[in-house]
């Protein structure tokens, strides 16, 4: 029989980059139950005096999500955020046009605030170049930011925010480059309309930092000429790029599946290759950074968001319930952003609450909450994937997929000098089980800390019964600088370790 044998060696001089905590961010916007009966629901028994379920804030809190990025998504292209604030009975209602719902504005950008805050994530704020433009933009960040005596900024006082929000990140637009997209523009209009943006909102606030639109995936017909076109007109203008990515497994092929890890780590390749290139050609010392700012699976909803009416207040729409498989490959995305941490800054697992979610929630009954399959690995690496990324040499076999060849296990290793922790995330993509050994080079290792396991699961099982859980790791063995563990087969595995600075 074929053993596995996966070996991974670490060197604490051999270092990626310090993780950017940002990295572990996530993203709401009005779509389905995303904020209605989600974030915000004031007849629920858990609601707190602003209207917020607790459940969910304590859900939130658990994930360690530092960066919310709101409020879109397609929704930001038609939103007027002047809708959302003052007295609430005097906020219109509206049709939404990106998904078709009626929008009642009762949470609009102060109760965003006050909600980030309680959960312990910063913002970053959403501008719509879509319908709306400039003007947008110079407004919203004088209301936001300005600390008072101007028109916007005395308003936002008025509506009971004395002291400036002080958001520091903004995104620029959102997927202009898809047809979907109200207000869609060519790469050109987009570049142009982005530079003047970004313009008037430093002329603001210096200290902002702004995140320009990329594609919205790698199969999109303008991939690579877009982000050339649009860095031209912007590069001196913003900090990041922003890039989204959802995978599929309609073809319900696992090998291919969990292979997409792959192709979103070409992706990111393909994307910082044409960064340095307009850097090259600019003769630029300006390096532009990435903002993943929407990355998950998604796709078990979409036969059942076609046939949901239109025009209806928080439809159930995204509301994918993801299984085993989809947890996996989430894993093994998350492992991809910390392999590319000295150029993935900002990250956002889209959306947080009911709609392409790690959280569920039900408007009555039992349970009021319950976490999803993807909740887990996330969970681990936004709490434990932090510190530096150690780069890695990896000696481990490859199976064939139809579009990849795929390592069988998937790992990477973070430090962190405040805890004084090696943390391995390490995937094993395998049907067998697999041995697997690392070497810990220049660390005064001292024991081991924790050593857990996310396994044993069916492929298809959700977890609406909450019968997932994290295991402990049982074969797992530390000898001085060598670790050993024996990974169950399909399985996504934490361990840590304590070592001296």
């Amino acid at each position: 029989m074929f053993t596995i044998k996966s070996k991974l060696y670490l060197d604490r001089s051999q270092i990626i980059s310090k993780i950017d905590p940002r990295i572990w961010g996530s993203f709401t916007e009005q779509l389905g139950r995303s904020v209605y009966e989600g974030i915000y629901q004031p007849s629920h028994p858990s609601a707190d005096k602003d209207g917020f379920r607790t459940d969910v804030i304590d859900a939130v809190r658990k994930l360690n999500v530092p960066l919310i990025r709101y409020p879109g998504g397609n929704f930001v292209s038609g939103y007027d955020w002047q809708d959302g604030i003052g007295p609430k009975n005097q906020r219109p209602r509206r049709l939404e046009l990106a998904w078709r719902s009626i929008e009642t504005n009762q949470f609009g950008l102060h109760e965003f605030m006050k909600w980030s805050q309680k959960v312990g994530a910063k913002p970053d704020m959403a501008v719509n170049l879509g319908t709306r433009g400039i003007d947008e933009a110079r407004n919203l960040i004088e209301y936001c930011n300005f600390p008072k005596g101007t028109y916007w900024s005395d308003l936002r006082r008025q509506n009971g925010a004395e002291k400036p929000f002080n958001i520091k990140v903004w995104s620029i637009g959102n997927e202009m480059d898809g047809d979907w997209q109200i207000g869609h523009k060519t790469a050109q209009e987009y570049g142009r309309l982005a530079h003047e943006t970004a313009k008037v909102m430093r002329l603001v606030d210096t200290s902002i930092e702004l995140v320009a639109s990329g594609s919205s995936l790698r199969t999109m017909s303008t991939f690579g000429s877009w982000e050339e076109t649009l860095l031209d007109n912007v590069y001196d203008d913003v900090d990041y790029l922003s890039l989204h990515q959802y995978y599929d497994n309609y073809d319900n092929d696992l090998k291919e599946f969990l292979g997409k890890s792959v192709d979103f780590d070409g992706f990111i390749n393909d994307i910082i290759a044409v960064c340095d290139a307009v850097k090259a050609r600019r003769h630029s010392d300006k390096q532009i950074n990435l903002a993943m700012d929407e990355w998950n699976v998604w796709y078990h909803s979409k036969a059942a968001d076609d046939k949901q009416a239109p025009w209806q207040e928080a439809p159930h729409l995204l509301e994918d319930h993801y299984n085993f498989e989809d947890a996996l490959l989430v894993g093994s995305l998350a492992i991809t952003l910390l392999k590319h941490a000295d150029r993935v800054k900002i990250g956002c697992l889209a959306q947080l609450i009911n709609v392409i979610a790690p959280i569920m929630t039900n408007t009555s009954g039992e349970p009021s909450i319950w976490y999803q399959s993807i909740f887990y690995p996330f969970m681990q690496v936004s709490n434990y994937g932090q510190g530096i990324a150690l780069a890695q040499r990896a000696n481990v076999p490859a199976y064939k997929a139809k579009s990849y060849d795929v390592p069988y296990t998937d790992s990477v290793a973070t430090y962190n000098s405040k805890t004084n922790e090696i943390v391995i995330f390490v995937e094993n993509k395998a049907h067998e089980k697999v041995n697997f050994e690392t070497t810990l080079e220049n660390f005064n290792v001292n024991k081991l800390v924790e050593a857990t396991q996310f396994c044993g699961y069916d492929l298809k099982k959700t977890n609406e019964d909450q019968s997932m859980s994290i295991d402990s790791l049982k074969k797992v063995h530390l000898d001085d600088d060598k670790l050993t563990a024996e990974l169950q087969p399909l399985s996504w595995n934490m361990i840590r370790i304590n070592a001296d600075d």
